[in-house]
């Protein structure tokens, strides 16, 4: 499934770009593999990644034990474990066009080469460094309706998204949210949810908001804003993102996949202010309190 709403992604994407993905095929020493493809430069998308990755079988460590027993799952170091996903994070060129971020996942835990039981995860969300209501209230509504027709709970999913992706350091969210998701026992009804989220990703951005503001003119200063901005973005990969973290703790990490979701270029500006009563202020202030969109 993964595999195949990869491909679907790139080349919904490419339609629209000027610029065509990589693609970086790899395994390790470990039986590990995957595929990464990245793009740079586009007209929309000044960098994006969308990268699958497959764990066929490894062990777990202390630490990995550890934090799987502190949500509710009792295992011990050395447990056999499988886990694949699907993630992508596409950082936009316009300061007007939010970057957007997503992914599924499935862990499975293993004994005597059998999936003894398996979890589900993944979400998707906005970073936006201006604020246009309309495109945020249907990015939600489309996740709303998505989790009604599932019998999923969307008020407990986006307050996931909120309570994941904050930056207490900042006491700011990352973005003005989504829905996020861990630990979904697998079953028929689960998958479905979450394979119907995977092909709902595009329709929600790239379909809708992309296609909406991609033509709209900004300014060298909105830019600027865009870039500390994103400083924060980086921020939370560093510190706080399980993912990130995951995956620098396994044996000879591959750096560069991990950490391909870094925007290409950053600022950090010494004491920023931004001016009363612009819009830069009413960004940060959605961020500091997040709204119930939907």
């Amino acid at each position: 499934m993964i595999e195949r709403v990869q491909t679907s992604i790139i080349s919904q994407i490419e339609s629209l770009e000027t610029s065509k993905f990589t693609d970086d095929p790899w395994s390790t020493s470990s039986n590990s593999y995957g595929r990464t493809r990245v793009i740079t430069d586009g007209t929309i998308i000044e960098k994006g990644a969308v990268s699958v990755s497959v764990i066929p079988l490894s062990n777990l460590s202390t630490s990995r034990a550890s934090t799987i027993s502190e949500r509710g799952v009792e295992v011990c170091e050395g447990s056999e474990y499988a886990a694949a996903a699907l993630s992508l994070v596409l950082h936009t060129r316009s300061p007007i066009i939010p970057t957007f971020r997503s992914d599924v996942r499935i862990f499975s835990l293993i004994t005597d080469g059998v999936v003894t039981r398996s979890w589900l995860g993944g979400g998707c969300d906005l970073t936006p460094y201006y604020i246009f209501d309309d495109d945020v209230e249907e990015f939600h509504g489309m996740l709303k309706g998505l989790c009604d027709r599932n019998e999923r709970d969307y008020e407990e999913y986006k307050k996931g998204c909120d309570d994941y992706f904050y930056l207490p350091a900042r006491k700011e969210h990352r973005g003005v949210g989504g829905i996020f998701f861990d630990d979904l026992e697998f079953n028929s009804s689960t998958f479905k949810f979450v394979e119907e989220l995977a092909e709902m990703w595009m329709p929600s951005w790239l379909d809708t908001i992309v296609e909406r503001r991609k033509g709209q003119e900004w300014t060298e200063e909105q830019r600027d804003w865009q870039l500390i901005r994103r400083g924060r973005y980086l921020e939370f990969n560093l510190l706080y993102d399980r993912g990130v973290k995951f995956g620098l703790a396994t044996e000879n990490p591959r750096v560069e996949g991990i950490l391909v979701s870094a925007p290409p270029l950053v600022k950090w500006a010494y004491n920023h202010k931004v001016a009363a009563g612009s819009e830069e202020e009413r960004l940060q202030k959605i961020l500091e309190t997040p709204r119930a969109w939907a």
